[in-house]
């Protein structure tokens, strides 16, 4: 029972990984799935989907292992942050579809909160930004939109979660309503510095406290998977956002290290310790973890479209077949978009700018302007955004020199040595790319007893190349100013 399942749920797919003792995959389970576009800016899920395919994922991932549930020792789970679910405290069933981070349509709501004065302490005690991007607003524009849901609400009828703690309530058959610090420091609920609900911001927001679930350390005991599930009782032990489990996975365990991961989105965050510190650059002060009570601290830039660009390549434009394309084309074009920028403001701008009005815009096309050198300058825009990110951090007093990343678009060599180029800083790339899967592993690993500290879990981790700035600086400065131009006319 040394093995560990680690649950991935994701913003376009659920995905399920075992790891053996040593910290190896023997064994993946992938689900992919569609999201719900109501209205514009309207980004939802079927809670029902995420819970099938999870559940699927789990199974066939323990099929392609040759385990079974009895050889597992724990769970551990990780997901896609800020996405907001309610859910009927008896039943399960969820009162309306899930809310997706990706969601704007409490814009408004949000600009009503800057009215009232609210950024200051929003920042003071949650480290975040007023963005339709976190939970809070979502969870406000369910009470007050879904017909009887605020009466149910106050009643102590319904529970409300992001995406960890309705798994954490399906597997455990209604038996723990909990989050993990990680998570709860993505709601615009939680006070980061006193580790619990803001009284303020649930009063002025009106949501009743008996809607919230428990905080715990990120290695914990958050209950027991039901044997109906995967074929045997498995205790869940370690939960975490997607990317500070991505954070953990990359073994950034010190002060100034700093992982970016290239999924639907891109996200960069750096260790800053015990330290929370005080963006002047609208990056986000946010829980990296918690273990044993105590809290390390991240400075975080989100970025909201990198790989659901390269989706839009392929499922809206037609452009490319697969996303492998990507690399080929860049090849083709030799890495050069002639001047081509894309801003892929598709639903905004995240940090620094945070514009949730912004739309995408394709800048800079002539009449020589190629199919190769579009799908080229949407590979390009996740790297400027990147850019953007670190001159951020560096703002704020958190330079990064040596980035280390995963995600599934690292994997192309041409982004990974463009991204070394622009960001004019070192670029690692581990031997295990799921470095998400694996933090949540580790966590679980911890919980369980199998790791006895976080400087175990980082023993595991291997570089598998290293990429360096090759750039001439005329060069790189060139492509910026053509980037930040680009990012002026979009906003």
């Amino acid at each position: 029972m040394h093995h560990i399942m680690a649950i991935d749920q994701g913003t376009s797919s659920s995905r399920a990984i075992i790891f053996d003792p040593e910290g190896n995959i023997i064994g993946v389970g992938q689900q992919p799935f569609d999201m719900i576009f109501p209205a514009d800016g309207w980004v939802e899920q079927d809670p029902e989907v995420l819970w099938q395919t999870t559940l699927a994922a789990g199974r066939e991932a323990l099929v392609a292992a040759g385990i079974s549930a009895a050889d597992i020792a724990a769970i551990g789970i990780t997901n896609q942050r800020e996405t907001t679910l309610v859910w009927d405290r008896q039943t399960g069933e969820c009162v309306y579809n899930a809310i997706v981070w990706q969601d704007r349509r409490t814009a408004d709501r949000c600009e009503a909160m800057r009215r009232d004065g609210m950024q200051q302490l929003v920042a003071r005690e949650t480290g975040l930004v007023i963005d339709p991007y976190f939970s809070g607003t979502k969870l406000a524009w369910l009470l007050e939109n879904v017909p009887g849901i605020r009466q149910r609400a106050q009643e102590g009828e319904l529970c409300f979660g992001t995406v960890d703690t309705f798994l954490i309530w399906r597997l455990t058959g209604g038996k723990v309503h909990a989050t993990d610090a990680t998570n709860a420091s993505r709601t615009m609920l939680f006070d980061i510095g006193s580790q619990r609900w803001s009284p303020e911001l649930t009063s002025y927001l009106q949501i009743p406290p008996s809607l919230l679930p428990e905080v715990l350390d990120s290695a914990g005991n958050f209950g027991v998977a039901d044997a109906q599930w995967f074929g045997a009782p498995v205790p869940v032990l370690g939960v975490a956002g997607d990317q500070q489990a991505a954070l953990i996975g990359q073994a950034c365990f010190e002060p100034g290290m700093s992982k970016s991961t290239y999924g639907t989105g891109c996200f960069a965050i750096i260790n800053t310790g015990a330290q929370q510190l005080v963006s002047t650059q609208q990056l986000l002060t946010t829980v990296a973890y918690r273990l044993g009570g105590t809290t390390t601290y991240a400075l975080e830039g989100s970025i909201f479209a990198a790989g659901v660009a390269i989706k839009w390549l392929r499922d809206q434009l037609g452009l490319i077949q697969s996303p492998s394309d990507t690399e080929d084309a860049a090849r083709r074009t030799g890495n050069d978009t002639g001047g081509v920028y894309l801003v892929p403001a598709f639903t905004g701008l995240g940090a620094p700018h945070w514009k949730p009005d912004a739309r995408g815009l394709l800048t800079g096309l002539t009449l020589d302007s190629s199919r190769d050198q579009i799908v080229t300058a949407t590979l390009h825009s996740v790297v400027y955004q990147t850019e953007d990110l670190l001159v951020a951090m560096a703002e704020d007093g958190a330079k990064v020199d040596r980035l280390r990343v995963d995600g599934g678009m690292v994997g192309n060599d041409l982004l990974c040595q463009f991204l070394a180029d622009i960001t004019d800083c070192s670029v690692q790339r581990p031997r295990i790319t799921e470095t998400t899967a694996l933090g949540a592993a580790s966590l679980a690993a911890l919980g369980a007893g199998l790791l006895g500290s976080l400087a175990d879990a980082g023993q595991r981790w291997q570089l598998e190349r290293e990429f360096s700035p090759a750039m001439q600086a005329t060069r790189r400065h060139h492509l910026l100013d053509g980037w930040r131009q680009a990012v002026s006319r979009a906003i």
